[in-house]
Order: C-alpha cells, then structure tokens, then sequence
C-alpha cells in the first residue's frame, strides 16, 4: 500500500463512523444534531461531536452520590466539629474530582457552609454521567447573582450586568476563603 493512498482509507473509516453515528443518533434527532456549524467542522471533530451527544443521551442520569461504588455517604454537618468537618470536607472534595466533578466559585463559603452545600444540593442531585474524556462536570457554588457580582465577576462582567439590568452593583469584595476547590 502506498503512502498516498493511507489517508483516502482513513477518511474513508472516518465518513463510515459518520454515517454510524448518525444513525444511532437518529432516535435523538434535535437541533443540535443539525446545527449549521457542523458543515465547518473537519470530519475527525464532527465525529467527536457526534460521539459526545450521543455518550450524553445514552446517559444515566443519576444522584451524585451514586456515582461511586459504594454511594457516597457523608454524615450530616451539624454532627462533625469543625476539625473534624474539614478534613472531611477536603476528603469529599477529592472523592467528587475522581469522578470528574469540579467546584467553583467556593472562596465565598466557609468549609461548614460548603459543607452544607455539597450535603444538602450537590450529593442528592440527578445529573447525567457522561464517560467522555475531558468532559467534567462544575458545580458553581453560587445562587444568586448578587453573590457572583461581590465575590466573582470582573470588572466588565461587572459593567455588562449593570448595563443590562439598569441596577447598583454591590460592592466587590475578595471572598473571605482561600480554597482550591478545582
């Protein structure tokens, strides 16, 4: 075979796993499986589209705690001293990186506060596990855009909010936490 002739086959290959995708797909069909920017796409990127949203329909949505072996379990937050409740804290937050699971924006929060949240929000929330490499999922640790104005945005994230809502901004303020959640 011919050095010529090896990428005629693998765009050959790369047309045939198109066409796979496309029709396993075909049950989904949406607007983002037509979306326009496809035609732009180089076949090798659309395929790994292609392969990323049907990874996501085929996936199981499922609470977050179970999504290791066993469930993640924690004990209540009003049950851990503070010593006690951090090294936890630092343990859970490990545990929900191996499963690719990432928090933002927590510098606001106390450990107990974050604590809390991971407790009550994070740990019983259905969400989709998708087993794609590189695909994460971040938990914005932020429930209102007042909190996301002080701690978070720049200073023309900043600007653009107050263009568009016509309101006083709160002051911005370095959250009171140092923590490399990420």
């Amino acid at each position: 075979m011919s050095e010529t002739s090896r990428p005629m086959i693998d765009e050959v290959d790369l047309m045939i796993d198109n066409a796979r995708l496309r029709d396993e797909l075909e049950p989904y069909r949406d607007d983002s499986i037509d979306d326009p920017t496809m035609r732009y796409m180089p076949l090798p990127v659309e395929n790994e589209y292609l392969a990323s949203i049907l990874a996501w329909e085929r996936a199981p949505a499922l609470p977050i705690r179970d999504w290791f072996n066993p469930p993640l379990q924690i004990p209540a937050p009003d049950a851990l001293d503070d010593e006690t409740l951090s090294s936890t804290l630092q343990r859970t937050i490990a545990k929900l990186k191996s499963q690719r699971i990432v928090l933002s924006c927590t510098d606001h929060l106390s450990d107990r506060e974050l604590y809390r949240v991971i407790y009550r929000d994070i740990l019983p929330c259905c969400e989709k596990k998708v087993a794609v490499e590189g695909n994460e999922l971040e938990w914005r640790c932020v429930d209102d855009s007042e909190t996301w104005l002080t701690y978070y945005a720049d200073a023309v994230e900043r600007r653009r909010f107050q263009e568009e809502h016509q309101i006083d901004l709160p002051k911005a303020k370095k959250p009171r936490y140092r923590r490399d959640a990420r």
